[in-house]
């Protein structure tokens, strides 16, 4: 079946091509002399108050200006953020996908560029490369050749560029440590006495909702909810090697070291600190309970409590706890080494690429070129001043807190827009980013942005990247892994603390045969033949 679907794919893509090849000569004084048109996919993350992705005011504007820019029609097609690598799949496998798409998952893209079902644009990005100034201006060769295969030389995609990779902090209810006069936690073990606080004091902290106490939330999501923890068991001296044979999980949870990381948590679990029904409940329901008022301490994205203006977790737990209810961003959790630290991401992020079947593959590039407009991002981040934002003094953009009207047409479905600019995530003002970081945050005081920036890059690390080709052991198993992954460090942190050795032991030899150990082993095996370095693979003996 699969040959046959390669057949199919490739016979696609050779027409698409030829189409593409028919269509230069339609194209005169930088736009196309008969209106062209194109389907780009958006996401769909289905937020309560958000707005249709397809038709909001921003999928409008981009249509308009690619209308009268380039004379391409753009239609969205809307695809689910949180089942995007199955939905994207199946689209793909239909031959039915839009023009131009994104995905986060590379071992998609991998698994139907082998059956020819996606375009290598190594050809196409150089024969257009003098149209595509701002794409290259934004991303530049680092990004938009970073998944290139370095032996046949195909390019599959184009990397979106990170322009802010702070990932991942902790916080704490600093209202909380006031009101029981505790210190900011700055070790483990003080971090801990902060929970056991919580927990013991909760009718002081919540009142008539003290059986509600959560002192310590995480969700399903161990590797990513509980990610500085875990990494602070993690060597100082971790070689970028060894973090990229057994760091291809984003979330890391096998680097060495990691285990004693889930340790902690089956302790906390245990003695009653972490929410019980965590392995039951997904990100909404663990949002709402933040929003209560009834959590002490979580790890999340840098920002995530004050995201989404009035509806932020922020805004939220003052109206349910006070005006003087907030969560600070904390270091509680240093290595061995005694530091505070941070795997940050590289400046990667989103892979755009074309499938086989895309209609015209120059108007697909030059919708890449046209998001990639530092005017254009502008206007999706910010939207008009005077609705959306405001010029302060210096400069700077402040986002406003908007009437209910105003909410209902310009809000933005994602921080900063993102899920239209596919290009970029993160702010991108020019002169004014740095100004306006802490501004773009309606409802919330900027003093707790600028905490969160600094205390997310403190003691930042980039594992440095190698380019050995595609690791086709993760084109099949990369999603069923994942979610083995969360299933099996679950099981780990409910289980007895006698039991901790044994479960998460089996746990982690179930991962391995599934598919695990095949990619510890042909990256470890690629790195060698690339660049001559040795990495045992036997995860045990870490």
């Amino acid at each position: 079946m699969k040959r046959i679907l390669a057949i199919l794919l490739t016979l696609t893509l050779v027409a698409s091509l030829g189409i593409t090849a028919a269509f230069a000569e339609d194209f005169a004084d930088g736009k196309f002399t008969t209106t062209q048109h194109l389907t780009v996919e958006v996401y769909n993350r289905y937020n309560d108050g958000g707005t249709d992705p397809t038709s909001s005011v921003y999928a409008q504007y981009i249509h308009d200006t690619m209308l009268e820019k380039y004379n391409v029609d753009v239609e969205f097609v809307s695809v689910g953020r949180w089942t995007e690598p199955d939905d994207i799949g199946n689209l793909l496998a239909a031959g039915t996908a839009p023009d131009v798409c994104v995905t986060y998952s590379y071992p998609t893209i991998l698994s139907y560029a082998d059956m020819g079902g996606i375009v290598d644009l190594s050809g196409p990005l150089a024969q257009y490369k003098d149209e595509l100034g701002n794409l290259w201006a934004l991303l530049e060769d680092y990004n938009i050749y970073y998944d290139q295969d370095p032996d046949t030389g195909a390019l599959w995609d184009v990397e979106a560029r990170l322009l802010n990779n702070a990932r991942i902090n902790t916080f704490i209810r600093e209202d909380w440590l006031a009101k029981l006069g505790l210190a900011v936690p700055t070790t483990t073990e003080e971090f801990e006495a902060c929970l056991i606080a919580f927990r013991d004091n909760a009718e002081t902290l919540l009142g008539a909702d003290a059986d509600k106490m959560i002192p310590y939330l995480t969700t399903s999501d161990v590797g990513w909810m509980n990610n500085q923890l875990i990494n602070s068991k993690v060597a100082n001296d971790l070689s970028d090697e060894m973090a990229f044979v057994y760091g291809y999980d984003d979330r890391q949870s096998l680097y060495p070291g990691a285990k004693e990381g889930i340790r902690v948590l089956n302790k906390w679990y245990n003695e009653g600190l972490i929410w019980k029904d965590f392995v039951l409940n997904d990100s909404d329901q663990a949002d709402n309970l933040l929003k209560s008022g009834w959590v002490g301490a979580f790890q999340h994205n840098y920002d995530y409590p004050y995201r989404n203006g009035e509806d932020s977790i922020q805004a939220s737990i003052k109206r349910a706890a006070g005006e003087d209810a907030a969560f600070l961003a904390i270091e509680p959790f240093t290595n061995d080494a005694g530091i505070p630290r941070k795997f940050l991401s590289d400046r990667v992020d989103r892979k755009c690429f074309l499938p086989s079947t895309c209609s015209n593959v120059h108007a697909a590039l030059l919708y890449l070129n046209h998001i990639s407009d530092p005017e254009v991002i502008k206007y999706l981040q910010v939207g008009p001043e005077g609705i959306v934002h405001e010029k302060t003094e210096d400069g700077a953009y402040k986002l406003l807190t908007m009437s209910d009207e105003d909410k209902a047409v310009w809000i933005q479905n994602s921080l900063n827009n993102i899920d239209h600019t596919i290009t970029a995530n993160g702010q991108y003002l020019g002169d004014a980013t740095v100004a306006s970081l802490a501004l773009g945050y309606a409802s919330v005081d900027p003093k707790y942005i600028t905490i969160a920036y600094e205390t997310a890059m403190h003691e930042g690390r980039v594992v440095a990247k190698f380019s050995v080709g595609a690791i086709e052991s993760e084109n099949e198993v990369g999603s069923s892994l994942n979610s083995y992954r969360d299933t099996w460090l679950c099981q780990a942190i409910v289980a007895a603390e006698a039991d901790f050795d044994s479960v998460y032991d089996a746990g982690l030899q179930e991962y391995l045969d599934m598919g695990g150990q095949e990619i510890i082993n042909e990256r470890a095996q690629k790195l060698s033949e690339v660049y001559g370095v040795e990495i045992a693979t036997d995860l045990a003996a870490k």
